[in-house]
């Protein structure tokens, strides 16, 4: 089930992509979330209804929880829950760029077990099936294997390179950035950079179809913690992420302060 799941997602996927690209260039219909919680635009809208209307008319027993959906507590009682970010990155979206990505994930008991990340403007699909592998389009792809954290290339927002955030002072790490957080994880998935971080309370439609795809790539994904990531909470968010190859893992985390910082 987790393979034809993962196709459906794929599906889904590209066709949330044409819808989203009918948009591109267009003027946008732009909204402010309350409590400063970032923009959502018209494109959002369409997208979330092709996804709801493509997955839910394939697996009417799912649940569904996605970013531009009111969340109810109907998804707690089923079994299997659809977790979307119909656009990650809307703010990439609107200032025109390509750095913008469709999350999709299929969670059940907490885990991710299927899963797809699309940039439409890129023609990149990361999927993975749990216990499968990852893909980027018809593609395995790997973690690095890198085990120094000295001069490690790490995907993350400045903030998270904060003073308070380290035991010891920042380490010597390369920064590099990425609007949209389900991008972050699969560049790390396919190897493109070594590390990514975010430190702050994350919602899980950023991040549980990339959760998915780090695992099956060889990567280890934790909250900033290093407690396992479990999706579908009752409050849809976890204690940030951390996500390496595992011997980098182990050093990010070493090097982490407590909770707050």
């Amino acid at each position: 089930m987790p393979e034809t799941d993962r196709r459906l997602l794929m599906q889904a996927a590209r066709a949330a992509g044409e819808v989203a690209r009918g948009y591109v260039g267009k003027t946008l219909e732009i909204e402010h979330k309350p409590g400063d919680a970032g923009p959502v635009t018209d494109a959002d809208h369409a997208v979330n209804a092709t996804l709801h209307e493509v997955l839910r008319s394939a697996r009417p027993a799912y649940g569904w929880l996605s970013e531009e959906t009111e969340d109810t507590s109907d998804r707690m009682a089923r079994d299997r829950v659809f977790i979307v970010d119909p656009i990650d990155g809307t703010r990439s979206f609107i200032e025109g760029s390509g750095a913008w990505a469709h999350s999709l994930a299929v969670v059940e008991n907490g885990e991710t077990i299927a899963a797809a990340i699309y940039l439409p403007m890129k023609d990149k699909l990361y999927s993975a099936a749990r216990g499968q592998g990852a893909w980027m389009n018809d593609t395995p792809i790997r973690a690095t294997a890198r085990q120094e954290l000295q001069g490690a290339t790490v995907v993350a927002a400045t903030p998270n390179f904060d003073p308070s955030n380290w035991r010891g002072g920042v380490p010597d790490m390369r920064r590099t950035f990425r609007p949209s957080l389900a991008y972050r994880l699969a560049l790390v998935a396919e190897g493109r950079f070594d590390a990514m971080l975010t430190l702050r309370p994350s919602w899980e439609w950023d991040i549980a179809a990339g959760a998915l795809i780090l695992r099956e790539a060889g990567a280890r994904v934790t909250d900033r913690l290093g407690r396992p990531l479990r999706f579908n909470n009752i409050h849809p968010q976890v204690n940030g992420v951390v996500a390496a190859g595992p011997a980098l893992h182990g050093q990010l985390q070493d090097r982490l302060a407590p909770w707050p910082g």
